[in-house]
């Protein structure tokens, strides 16, 4: 009888779509077609252990379902997230006694990176001794979440982002099984495959909602934001978008592209990135990337720092967006940045030199009979205001730790620097 209410039931369209083939996956023809890793595997018909990396909606479960159909394998899933221990060794045991029986299985563990290491170590026996064919997906960068000795064990494939062609021939498909074309302009669906942001999943969900429109016309843009919720947007402020997303930042101001810099801030804001972080990293690049360059940079994203911590959001923001701009259209230098690491290297090389004795500090007389300070020659009494002395340690040669560039301030400096070589050499 729950059969027959169950056959009554409505099917979701996601489940309706859910291809029935491999090749029906769309997005990921670099893993699938005759050259890829995946199409590779087919053609051998054998299967390595495998961990899918990619965002949600790319299609990983039916990758795995599929990949145990193809390879005549029992498909056994298992979610990390509700999962334990006693679970893992039912699903083994029955694999064990499968695998006497002649037929293997397909072990798919979604959200496999919630499984702590000691889980995660529980799998390798039995992906060693072939009881499993282990397949993971995982959303998070696998190098950072699971353990060395799984990784080394199964393959990783990075899979795609559905791109707009992609969510095209989805929502196509939608329409075909819906029987009928969404109430949606050319400039709707654009709309749509923005809201659904590379998320196929998320996509036929939208879909799903806009047929239950009572709308006969095409619905505005404008109003589809109101009708249907944005997909969130792809972005954990502690895994790897976090770095990769400062990263792109960092690099952005770096090479002088204003323009991506402001779009890759905006971007950390709509993940909701804390923007006292983002100030935080500006500060350091103002001092690693900028320098003595344009040394008003550093007081420019402390400014904006402060700013933001009066204003707060969003109209501290804005303060932060400035400070983008001026490190973006900077001069750069990181001389100061290779400076102080020559500096710290020469200083582990040589141990605990003393300073010479004429800048030798000498509060007490007998420190002054043993010739502390003896010789120093005050650089103001100087007609040039130089006095061109060896401040180094005795016996360690004179090191140019500090080499600015020609741009922007350094250029000047620059200058200084070497009037107060050709000062010192003059004065040996």
């Amino acid at each position: 009888m729950s059969e027959l209410f169950a056959s009554l039931a409505p099917t979701p369209l996601a489940e309706r779509l859910r291809p029935k083939t491999l090749g029906d996956i769309l997005g990921q023809d670099h893993l699938l077609g005759p050259e890829g890793p995946l199409g590779r595997m087919l053609a051998a018909r054998k299967l390595s252990s495998l961990i899918l990396w990619g965002p949600p909606g790319c299609g990983k479960t039916t990758i795995a379902r599929l990949l145990a159909s193809a390879t005549d394998l029992h498909f056994e899933p298992l979610s990390a997230v509700f999962s334990g221990v006693a679970d893992l060794r039912k699903v083994f045991e029955a694999s064990r006694q499968r695998r006497r029986d002649g037929k293997g299985t397909l072990l798919f563990v979604d959200e496999i990176h919630r499984f702590n290491r000691a889980q995660q170590d529980g799998f390798l026996p039995y992906v060693e001794d072939g009881t499993v064919t282990l397949v993971g997906a995982t959303t998070e960068n696998p190098s950072f979440e699971l353990n060395a000795a799984l990784l080394s064990r199964c393959q990783v494939l990075v899979l795609r982002r559905l791109d707009d062609a992609a969510l095209a021939t989805l929502l196509a498909r939608a329409e075909a099984a819906l029987g009928r074309k969404l109430p949606i302009d050319e400039s709707g669906r654009q709309a749509l495959f923005a809201m659904a942001d590379g998320d196929g999943r998320y996509l036929i969900t939208l879909a799903e909602q806009l047929a239950a429109l009572k709308d006969k016309g095409p619905v505005p843009p404008e109003r589809l934001a109101t009708l249907l919720q944005k997909r969130a947007p792809l972005y954990d402020k502690a895994q790897e978008a976090h770095y990769n997303l400062i990263s792109a930042l960092h690099k952005s101001l770096r090479g002088s592209d204003v323009d991506a810099a402001l779009y890759w801030f905006a971007r950390m804001l709509d993940g909701g990135e804390d923007p006292k972080y983002i100030a935080r990293r500006l500060v350091r690049f103002a001092v690693e990337d900028i320098g003595m360059a344009d040394p008003n940079a550093l007081t420019q994203t402390l400014a904006a720092w402060d700013t933001y911590d009066r204003l707060g959001s969003p109209e501290g923001e804005l303060a932060i967006a400035q400070a983008v701009i001026y490190l973006g259209t900077a001069p750069k230098s990181n001389s100061g940045y290779v400076a102080f690491s020559g500096a710290k290297r020469a200083a582990k090389e040589h141990g605990s030199l003393t300073p010479p004795m004429h800048i030798l500090n000498a509060p007490t007389r007998l420190m002054k009979d043993i010739g502390y300070g003896k010789g120093y020659q005050y650089d103001h009494n100087a007609d040039d205001g130089f006095s061109g002395q060896n401040y180094f340690p005795d016996g360690m040669a004179r090191e140019e730790f500090y080499q600015p560039v020609e741009r922007g301030f350094e250029r000047e400096i620059l200058k200084r620097l070497e009037y107060w070589k050709r000062l010192r050499e003059k004065k040996r």
